[in-house]
């Protein structure tokens, strides 16, 4: 079993059926479920857990061969002549225990009302006492607090809506407000008593006030953690554990090279996939070219298809080097040894594209794979194609991850991660490159690799082929299964080598933005292999900038000015929404500068603070075809920002685009937004210094993400009236990404530009929602963004990988636990 923890994470009676146990908790992937009382199996049914919330994704995201679950223990209505349950995951012979209870202790649950504590905090300074959490019974219930003697205290407990719980608890129908919290003085009370009482039955949890008694609580709580996690994982790891909590540190990144070993088939899992018969196996054709390939690197290729655990395939090799060439003796023998191997040879040395072609022309499968003549496929890598095309007989491209290894090929290092189909991330820099699969029928639609892009002829083959297969038949794997080696003087470790290699990257984006009528000028970017589109407008449409306000007129003020002296793009209008300030000085403000400046307008919400309905409200009110929702918090950089966010927006398949957003201490704020990150939502490569280009350079990568953040977003008319506008329904939390999300459904990308730089004087500190009535409304909130997107948030961001870490947004490795 693996050294991941797996555990249980909550536990309950059914609220109707008093012999039904319920637990639910992380378990192995693989392995059946057994229940035990006493010796006796008892039936026990497992099951995926159905509702997942924001938090336990949250916590659990590090999972990779575990999963959450659902059990169902049925219990024997005579439970008092046992005395313990102990469930077991079982794997063929051998069994784990995962739990075990004592009947006593279920004995006190059964038929009682049921209740969680999600915060005990004693303020000894305020002399106060804060209670927070829910409770549930099949009855109406009431809550309140008795001191040591069983007097009732005179306390309020506030009830909130919790509509996590609600969906936690689905098999009784319950009272709306199962959350609870209260603040009460502490006094002298060495503990008061919490009742939830359901008339007919009550359960009674004692809180000690004392800091001696809570901090043995404390220690009694650490030392069960500590128990699990030293069985788990060993003493040095549990050591580790301790130093990182006693010093406020962190786990750093997970280094590669301990990552991989844990994330390749073992041998049971590649025999497993030798065995496996697939209802559609095509022939694949794997295509190299070779030039005078060094025989070690050569035999290391080849051996890497011999060892693939799908077996229809053919290696069709041709051998570039001319008449004298080194390597012809030994392809000759792989010839007779193996039918599979076939091989053209040339009387004159041959450049990349027509020798490509030429293996191309020995092909007869269905598909065609690419690969280098010194680069090594991982056993596993066509069978995960085969895989996938049985899963979606509709692919027509496949793509996977990818790593480098050294020159002797022992070492595994930068791995490349990647989204799935992105095609501003392509015409940014050949992010999909290996390992690259298209159906024949594609090539035959699109012609074969052209020589007037050798250096990127791969890059253009791929534009050809992704524009004819259309976005929804291009499938990315996200497992690493190409091992790139890296020469000295190859493009990968020193790209000015072939600096005429990345002339022809940029004649390729530009003959793709031919090909789809777009007009656009490309330049190299900030690194080598990184490019930059600038889009050639027709015209100058007008701008409507909606800026919400509540008095704060420093910022606004601040704000506009920056547009106003640095912008080089001049047709824009500003929608001012003034929402309840209540200073004078901001109305005079506002009377100055609709005086001052005629394209500044002011309209007046006089609704309760909804940042959806004050934004649809402005744009009641706007005039122009592109809508700039800004923040009044924030501050142009560049004089072509608005140029930057229009570009892309006036481009017909593009919804909306974001901008680079900094602190005021120049850290990154927003640069993309990934749906998982902290259970629901956030920011990528958050407080990362300014210059740095982050993971794989996607900082500075113009790229296509699942949403982008309100502070700054521009948005086309048409687009935001098909996408209905931002959901009203989410008031505070979500409704940008919500919103950005409906845009995609409705047919339009999503895009973020770094070239749009602004400074967003937000604060890193700014305070949680920890108001009970804001704790509640963003509880409604999540529960509404979840019933909306249920999928994305079940199965993961396409715009960002698996493998990484959705526990930071650093684009770091996942870890295992």
């Amino acid at each position: 079993m693996s050294r991941e923890i797996y555990e249980v994470k909550r536990e309950r009676f059914h609220l109707t059926d008093r012999n039904l146990y319920l637990l639910e908790g992380t378990w192995p992937k693989g392995y059946e479920a057994e229940a035990v009382l006493d010796g006796k199996k008892i039936s026990v049914e497992a099951r995926p857990q159905e509702y997942v919330s924001a938090m336990d994704r949250f916590q659990d995201m590090q999972l990779t061969s575990g999963m959450r679950i659902q059990i169902q223990v049925t219990l024997p209505s005579h439970l008092e002549q046992y005395k313990k349950l102990v469930i077991y995951a079982v794997d063929g012979k051998s069994r784990q225990k995962w739990f075990s209870v004592s009947v006593v202790q279920l004995q006190r649950k059964q038929g009682k009302p049921q209740y969680y504590l999600e915060e005990t905090a004693v303020d000894r300074k305020a002399g106060t006492c804060r209670l927070r959490g829910w409770a549930v019974y099949k009855k109406p219930l009431s809550i309140y607090l008795e001191d040591e003697n069983k007097k009732r205290l005179a306390v309020q407990v506030q009830r909130t809506k919790r509509p996590d719980v609600q969906a936690q608890h689905r098999e009784a129908r319950l009272q709306e407000d199962t959350g609870f919290y209260v603040e009460f003085p502490c006094g002298n009370n060495p503990y008061i008593y919490l009742v939830f009482d359901g008339k007919n039955a009550k359960t009674i949890r004692k809180i000690h006030l004392k800091s001696s008694k809570l901090m043995e609580e404390k220690l009694i709580r650490y030392y069960h953690k500590g128990t699990r996690y030293l069985k788990m994982h060993g003493a040095g790891a549990l050591l580790q554990k301790v130093v990182r909590k006693a010093t406020n540190q962190e786990p750093g990144p997970i280094p590669y090279e301990k990552w991989l070993p844990k994330h390749v088939p073992t041998p049971g899992q590649l025999e497993n996939q030798r065995r496996t018969q697939f209802p559609y196996s095509p022939l694949i054709s794997v295509v190299v070219p070779l030039y005078k390939t060094p025989e070690r690197y050569l035999k290391q290729m080849i051996g890497s298809l011999q060892n693939q655990t799908y077996e229809n395939w053919e290696l069709c090799l041709s051998d570039g080097s001319g008449g004298e060439s080194p390597i012809k003796t030994l392809l000759e023998s792989y010839q007779r040894e193996d039918h599979r191997i076939k091989v053209c040879f040339h009387d004159k040395p041959m450049q990349i594209s027509e020798n490509t072609n030429a293996a191309i022309g020995l092909a007869e499968g269905e598909l065609i794979a690419f690969v280098d003549h010194d680069d090594v496929l991982t056993p596993d890598a066509l069978f995960e194609c085969v895989k996938a095309l049985n899963e979606q007989q509709e692919i027509s491209v496949l793509y996977s991850d990818e790593d480098k290894m050294t020159m002797d090929g022992n070492k595994f290092f930068q791995p490349h991660f990647k989204p799935d189909f992105n095609i501003d991330l392509l015409c940014t820099v050949n992010y999909i490159c290996h390992l690259f699969v298209v159906r024949r029928e594609i090539i035959e639609q699109v012609g074969m690799l052209r020589k007037e892009y050798d250096g990127a002829q791969d890059y253009d083959f791929i534009f050809r082929c992704v524009e004819y297969a259309g976005r929804k038949h291009i499938y990315h794997i996200p497992r690493v299964l190409y091992h790139w080696r890296c020469h000295e003087d190859s493009t990968a470790e020193n790209p000015e080598s072939k600096k005429y290699a990345f002339e022809a990257g940029k004649k390729a984006i530009l003959a793709h933005y031919d090909r789809i009528g777009v007009k656009a000028s490309v330049e190299n970017g900030e690194y080598l292999g990184l490019y930059r589109t600038h889009y050639i407008r027709d015209y100058d449409p007008l701008i409507s900038i909606i800026i919400p306000n509540k008095d704060h007129t420093d910022d606004l003020e601040r704000c506009i000015r920056a547009i106003e002296e640095k912008s080089s793009y001049r047709n824009y209008e500003y929608v001012i929404v003034e929402n309840n300030s209540t200073e004078k000085t901001t109305f005079a403000y506002y009377r100055k500068l609709e005086q001052e400046n005629p394209k500044a307008h002011v309209v007046y919400w006089e609704g309760k603070f909804n940042y959806s309905a004050i934004n649809n409200f402005g744009i009641s009110h706007a005039k122009g075809e592109y809508l700039l929702l800004l923040n009044n918090d924030t501050e142009i950089i560049n004089a072509d920002c608005l140029e930057e966010l229009l570009g892309y927006c006036m481009r017909s398949d593009v919804g909306a685009v974001g901008a680079r957003l900094y602190y005021e201490d120049e850290t990154i704020q927003h640069a993309g937004v990934v749906i998982g990150f902290g259970g629901i939502a956030g920011h990528c490569f958050v407080q990362q210094k300014r210059g740095e280009s982050g993971y794989c350079h996607r900082i500075i990568c113009a790229q296509d993400y699942s949403a982008v953040t309100a502070a700054c977003m521009m948005v086309k008319r048409k687009a935001y009236d098909m996408a209905g506008g931002l959901s009203e329904e989410l008031e505070v939390a979500f409704n940008d990404i919500d919103f950005c999300l409906k845009l995609q459904k409705a047919g339009f990308l999503v895009v973020y530009n770094p070239y749009a730089e602004l400074y967003h004087y937000e604060s890193k500190s700014r305070g949680l929602d920890d108001t009970p009535e804001k704790v509640a409304r963003f509880a409604r909130e999540i529960e509404t963004f979840e019933k909306r997107w249920p999928e994305i948030l079940k199965d993961g961001d396409p715009y960002y990988n698996p493998n990484l870490t959705l526990d930071s947004q650093d684009f770091s490795l996942r870890r295992n636990g």
